[in-house]
């Protein structure tokens, strides 16, 4: 049995009625999300608990939450936060950057923008600088835009690399149609008629992994979408 942890996002906001829409978008993501209304329950949070991307209100009831950010950075936790803030200050801004902060979203902000940030932070952090993505036989050159199997190179057309590169990040997780098609897609996903030219596109990895070799595969998850796994050999 595949047994993997959930990318857990803390949200530190107190306008409940943002807190509740950044909960219900990134959980529809299938992230495990925590919250904190202000200072005081996100640093006890943050003290005891990792995540793998922090949302960041500065201006918060009981403080500011630089200072949040500076615990962060003690805690050498700095570097998978997202400063979401309706003071829009350069001096802020660069203060955040200079502790140690990701990226930077003033309010008010569209959720896709915002979901878009996230999975780049996510991207970052799972790669840890590297241009390369590996897993079993397979090498995925972000960089080179290549894809290799035993060494050996397996032609992919754009849209086939973004989906496999996705699907990579996302190894052993279920990943939505809907999720798929906005990563790969982006805005224009809002055209299709439906998620046809998704199904055509997986058909065509999947063969492409099967005469390669490739020790991973595509399974369905039916109604819903799709998880890559890495092939059990012994059961081969």
């Amino acid at each position: 049995m595949i047994i993997f942890t959930p990318m857990k996002i803390l949200i530190v906001e107190d306008e409940q009625k943002l807190l509740e829409t950044l909960a219900d978008s990134l959980s529809k993501e299938h992230f495990v999300i925590e919250t904190a209304s202000n200072c005081l329950i996100a640093s006890e949070k943050i003290a005891v608990y990792d995540y793998d991307c922090i949302l960041l209100d500065i201006m918060l009831p009981d403080g500011n939450g630089l200072t949040l950010l500076q615990q962060l950075k003690d805690l050498g936790k700095s570097d998978n936060v997202i400063i979401i803030s309706a003071k829009d200050s350069l001096d802020d801004k660069l203060k955040g950057l200079e502790l140690g902060a990701d990226d930077y979203l003033t309010k008010p902000f569209h959720i896709a923008e915002l979901n878009a940030r996230v999975k780049a932070v996510l991207r970052r952090k799972t790669l840890q600088g590297r241009h390369t993505v590996e897993l079993a036989n397979v090498v995925l050159d972000l960089k080179e835009r290549l894809f290799w199997v035993n060494n050996e190179s397996v032609a992919l057309n754009r849209k086939e690399f973004d989906m496999l590169n996705y699907f990579l990040l996302n190894k052993n997780r279920l990943v939505t149609k809907t999720a798929l098609a906005e990563h790969v897609w982006g805005d224009n996903i809002d055209q299709a008629d439906n998620f046809d030219f998704i199904y055509y596109q997986i058909k065509n990895i999947r063969k492409k992994l099967q005469l390669s070799g490739a020790n991973i595969e595509i399974e369905a998850v039916y109604g819903i979408g799709y998880k890559l796994i890495e092939k059990d050999e012994t059961a081969q």
